[in-house]
């Protein structure tokens, strides 16, 4: 019999076993190859050059992540499978066959694997490419024409990229097998991830564990300067490696010192599943730790969604304060803007402002500007009054300034105490730095600090006074004939030189990639989500079959099915529960270092998502319990 034959015998034998991973990798592709297909779509042409520029930038940036992903997902999966087939396959050795034609066998049985998988997420993803751009657009909320047809172009890349990658941990799996010897490949299921450690070793992974992951929670929602963004990096690297070290040393010392209790380990007939659940947290701490690490990017991921979905609006809403602005040397130019405004339309909100512009030179305030202004404390109220925009500032002292700054989708720059501004030879403490748009769009092109009036008429001298006009009209269907007709008025007055002049364009689609940014993260936390359960779905479906025999003794010895199905309730809650615990509170230190950075409160959105995850964890935690009680044979009649 063929080497071929053989495997494919065995794969069809098996098929059911490899279910899980071929399902598994058909979704990795089927994500991957809709995010390419994306590009391919001509679906963001509607929204410009610069916006679809913007969106194809950030799918790549995601492939890369999925294409890492895919990478570990696939090391990970392959080893599983690998361990799991070495002590089926080192029986083969007592037929005669050596360990070069098992190895041959294993490679070609995972071809197998590896092009069912490729077929079936290339087909689903195929048919499911226009669902894909249609969940996208609608939360998005843009309207374009979907093409229902897959293109050759991603269906090529993602083949690509997946068929490198799972070659290489094939050939790998082969290069193992034919270097293993018999023993070492009939014990291998009982030697996975499994290294045993004394409690010292133990006690110290685990103090270093919490030192490394209490210093990455500080830097996390630590605020700063420029620095904000090394902390972030180097807080994410911290976390990750205090949950690795929580995994393998403080959570395994916990359950011993359980288990050492006999008050705790008697009751509820815990001794059924607690020395197994140590055993299994020792052996499976890696899994876990990546798990947890999965679980806590998916959290991310949709708060950095909800986040992004309420900046966008803050950003329109700010944009959208004044239809038209000017800002001129003239004092005049306000009353000629009016009339010339009131030609075409109806003025709803108008305000005017004197702004004393600086050079760069006289300003100091740790950032960089090209322009700055200074703008009086009581002529700022009486816009805020016209305009009817909130002001809730005390009046400012001589040496206290109040920064005007616009809405950003994300600033890393997150300190807001103990800030000072030099401003013509004067150091100003500033007391606040608000978002409010009193200047609207102009607070996008300069650098607005508030003073007193006295010290506003203090250095009046040192800079050239200016005088801006704000307006807000009410038909936004004649906006292009208003604009044609304030820009007819600047023509003619032969101001063109020492006016400019602002037009919010109310149809502008300028920002619209950020609208697909926020529905990307969403799907980014289902794959995440759908990941982190699929990899813990796999790993109990694996230990499963270690626990057959283990279960077949203690049905033999006259234990009750139904208290055997509740300790793997227990055994397999704790594995899960304890998972989802750790993320969730290290999702509170990653959320709140993002509300720094995006500048909203996203308590709740963390609450949401924390609880999204757990709806979804239960349902893999039920799905496993089934799996584990079949495999064990409970199920069994």
């Amino acid at each position: 019999m063929s080497m071929i034959r053989l495997a494919l015998i065995n794969f069809k034998n098996s098929f059911r076993n490899y279910l899980s991973l071929i399902l598994s990798l058909a979704f990795t592709i089927l994500v991957l190859f809709n995010f390419q297909n994306l590009i391919d779509s001509e679906a963001f042409e509607v929204l410009g050059s610069k916006n679809q520029e913007y969106v194809e930038i950030i799918v790549q940036v995601i492939s890369v992540v999925l294409g890492c992903f895919m990478f570990f997902f696939l090391w990970y999966s392959t080893n599983v499978f690998l361990t799991r087939r070495k002590k089926e396959i080192g029986i083969y050795v007592f037929m005669g066959l050596s360990n070069e034609k098992i190895g041959k066998m294993y490679l070609i049985e995972m071809i197998f694997i590896g092009l069912t998988a490729l077929v079936l997420g290339l087909v689903f993803g195929g048919f499911s490419a226009g669902l894909f751009q249609m969940i996208l657009l609608a939360i998005s909320d843009i309207t374009v024409e979907i093409r229902f047809r897959p293109g050759i172009r991603p269906m090529g890349f993602t083949a690509a990229v997946y068929g490198i990658l799972y070659v290489i941990f094939a050939i790998k799996g082969y290069v193992n097998i034919a270097r293993s010897s018999v023993l070492a490949m009939m014990a291998a299921s009982r030697q996975n991830e499994f290294v045993k450690q004394k409690g010292r070793i133990l006690a110290v992974k685990a103090a270093l564990g919490l030192g490394i992951l209490c210093r990455g929670y500080a830097l996390a929602v630590k605020e700063g300067g420029v620095e904000v963004m090394a902390n972030a990096f180097l807080a994410v690297i911290l976390v990750i490696v205090g949950v690795y070290l929580l995994f393998g040393g403080l959570i395994p010392l916990l359950v011993q010192a359980l288990a050492g209790n006999k008050r705790f380990l008697y009751q509820k007939q815990r001794i059924l599943w607690v020395n197994s659940m140590i055993f299994r947290m020792k052996k499976n701490y890696r899994t876990y730790a990546m798990v947890c690490v999965l679980m806590l990017c998916s959290v991310t991921a949709l708060a950095t969604g909800f986040a992004m979905k309420g900046r966008y609006d803050s950003m329109i809403q700010f944009e959208n304060t004044y239809t038209f602005q000017l800002i001129s040397d003239r004092k005049d130019v306000a009353q000629k803007a009016r009339a010339a405004i009131e030609r075409t339309n109806q003025i709803i909100s108008e305000a005017q402002i004197p702004i004393l512009g600086l050079d760069r030179s006289y300003v100091n305030s740790g950032m960089y500007s090209s322009r700055y202004a200074i703008l009086p404390f009581s002529d700022l109220k009486q816009l805020a009054q016209e305009t009817g925009l909130e002001f809730g500032f005390e009046e400012l002292k001589d040496d206290e300034v109040l920064k005007l700054s616009h809405v950003l989708l994300a600033s890393f720059i997150t300190a807001r105490s103990n800030v000072t501004v030099d401003i013509c030879g004067k150091t100003y403490r500033q007391v606040e730095d608000t978002t409010t748009p009193y200047l609207g769009y102009l607070q996008e092109s300069m650098s607005f600090y508030v003073v007193s009036d006295r010290e506003y008429e203090r250095i009046r001298h040192m800079g050239q006074e200016l005088y801006t006009c704000h307006y807000r009209i009410g038909n936004l269907e004649l906006f292009a004939q208003t604009r044609d007709s304030l820009d007819q008025m600047i023509q003619d007055e032969g101001i063109r030189d020492t006016t400019g002049r602002v037009a919010i364009d109310p149809d502008s689609h300028e920002l619209d990639w950020v609208k697909v940014a926020y529905s990307i993260c969403i799907f980014m936390f289902l794959v995440f989500i759908l990941a982190s359960g699929s990899i813990m779905f796999m790993k109990q479906y694996h230990d499963a079959f270690e626990e057959k025999e283990r279960y077949g003794v203690m049905r033999k010895l006259g234990f009750d099915k139904e208290r055997l199905k509740q300790s793997i309730y227990s055994e397999l809650g704790a594995a899960y529960g304890i998972t989802f615990l750790l993320m969730g509170i290290s999702s509170f230190f990653s959320v709140k270092a993002l509300s720094h950075v995006m500048k909203t409160d996203l308590i709740l959105v963390n609450l949401l998502s924390v609880a999204v995850v757990f709806g979804i964890l239960a349902a893999w935690y039920l799905l496993s319990v089934w799996t584990y009680e079949k495999n064990v044979g409970l199920n069994q009649d």
